[in-house]
């Protein structure tokens, strides 16, 4: 049974990230969304790719990877939905108080090596159908003259696949392939034409109504290229983050060839991937939540102000290179309890269909659900609750992770396989959100027994939670 917060709690900066989900879903959802306690939601590349027969279903229609290998940019037309729809949603997101973010593909174009040899984006056939049904795609033009292409060959580096991940420049020029017989994805340069249009692009959908961009494979665009986008005309009053995957913090390779440079010479945030991989090795199993107390300091998560939070993203579940990152449910569920408690960057939650294939232990689609589950919506209760309150850690071991913020709440953490005791300075009764348990203090002394493989959440505030 669902009850609403007797405590008036404003959604603060929480993300859902409703990867794939079709536009006409993100805009049924709105009111959910809201009442959950979500602030923006980021949806999936908003341009022309390639889509099955309009009216088919999801299952008859393209795979994921598809909206990330865009044909246009001018239309938005691909398997999720076109600019009637996107703007349908983003303007309902708009009234129930709620951000529309957007995925962003610059790096490169669609591979369409398989029907065609030339680079003009987009082909012919398209060109084609463009004419064709000329006052549809009028309707759904976002900028640009349609009669012409949006690029050619001069706007492509020269074609290699990158061999040496750890080679900023050949990172940066080469194409991204799925192996040595596959051409791969055609580098943009960053001339003039592409500047433009891509610029272009992003005003449009800022004209939309869009409130933030996630730039997908930043790692694989110059800082000239970036630098030369994301002027600050295009970033002001926008939340604009990059995608760089790195294997850890500060003194890791990744993170000195490629965030560390991006951090120092743009404005923009970035996905938290030291701050998650810290977070993976403190839940295996000789890792230690010590590692947790404040990295930051150690190089190991990003400044508070540029970060976006995370216990699992669409590249994790969704490329084999990255599966065995995925966690473990329960480990994954404590980490969210992190995340949604701890003082620092914009929490983002994972939500998908059944993209990755990937099933929970009672055989539902893993990451299904769970953005709506009730431990989720008292999860963010409590984040938006003690949202900027100061962070104190009280204790910290291998095993067991208890921080306050500031006098509103507390937050206990237990990975070990046997219950835990915490004791710390308190005034007053606290309540756990996820359980709807009360601890009440002996004079200024508060005892919690957390049991094993746990968390709680809990408020001095009289706020009620949400039971299954």
């Amino acid at each position: 049974m669902e009850s609403s917060a007797m405590l008036s709690n404003p959604a603060t900066d929480v993300i859902l990230h409703a990867f794939d989900w079709r536009y006409a879903d993100v805009m049924k959802n709105a009111p959910l969304i809201q009442e959950l306690g979500y602030k923006s939601v980021l949806v999936s590349p908003a341009m022309k790719s390639l889509r099955g027969p309009k009216g088919c279903d999801r299952n008859s229609g393209t795979q994921w990877w598809q909206r990330y290998q865009p044909q246009d940019y001018r239309v938005i037309d691909n398997q999720l939905g076109d600019t009637q729809d996107f703007t349908a949603m983003v303007n309902t997101l708009k009234q129930h108080g709620l951000r529309t973010y957007v995925d962003v593909v610059f790096n490169h174009m669609a591979n369409e090596s398989g029907i065609r040899g030339d680079l003009t984006y987009p082909n012919q056939q398209d060109m084609a159908s463009y004419q064709k049904d000329a006052d549809y795609y009028e309707s759904i033009r976002l900028f640009g003259d349609l009669s012409e292409p949006l690029f050619d060959e001069n706007d492509f580096v020269e074609a290699f696949g990158i061999k040496n991940w750890k080679d900023t420049w050949e990172v940066q020029n080469g194409r991204i392939t799925g192996g040595a017989s596959d051409p791969g994805l055609p580098t943009l340069l960053d001339n003039d034409n592409v500047v433009e249009q891509q610029r272009a692009y992003l005003k449009a959908l800022k004209a939309i109504g869009v409130k933030g961009f996630r730039i997908d494979a930043a790692k694989h665009m110059t800082l000239s290229h970036l630098r030369k986008v994301w002027t600050d005309d295009i970033c002001e009053e926008m939340h604009i983050f990059g995608e760089i995957i790195t294997d850890g913090g500060a003194t890791e390779e990744e993170y000195e060839l490629f965030l560390e440079p991006y951090l120092k010479h743009t404005r923009l945030g970035a996905y938290d991937f030291p701050l998650f991989n810290t977070i993976f090795k403190a839940f295996e199993e000789q890792g230690s939540f010590k590692s947790l107390i404040n990295p930051y300091c150690f190089g190991q998560a990003l400044s508070n102000m540029r970060a976006i939070t995370f216990a699992v993203t669409h590249d994790i579940p969704n490329n084999d290179v990255f599966l065995d990152h995925v966690m473990d449910e329960v480990d994954e569920r404590l980490a969210h309890a992190f995340i949604l408690g701890r003082d620092g960057g914009v929490p983002l939650v994972y939500s998908e269909l059944s993209t990755s294939g990937i099933l929970d232990r009672s055989g539902q689609p893993r990451w299904l659900n769970d953005w709506q589950a009730p431990y989720m919506k008292n999860m963010i209760q409590f984040h938006n609750h003690v949202h900027g309150e100061a962070m104190r850690v009280v204790e910290a071991n291998d095993d067991l992770l208890v921080f306050v913020r500031g006098d509103k709440g507390i937050v206990v953490i237990n990975k070990s396989k046997r219950s835990k005791t915490a004791s710390l300075n308190w005034t007053g009764a606290v309540t756990d959100l996820l359980s709807g348990e009360v601890f009440d203090c002996v004079g200024k002394d508060l005892t919690i027994k957390v049991e094993s493989n746990q968390c709680m959440m809990l408020t001095t505030n009289e706020i009620e939670s949400v039971t299954s």
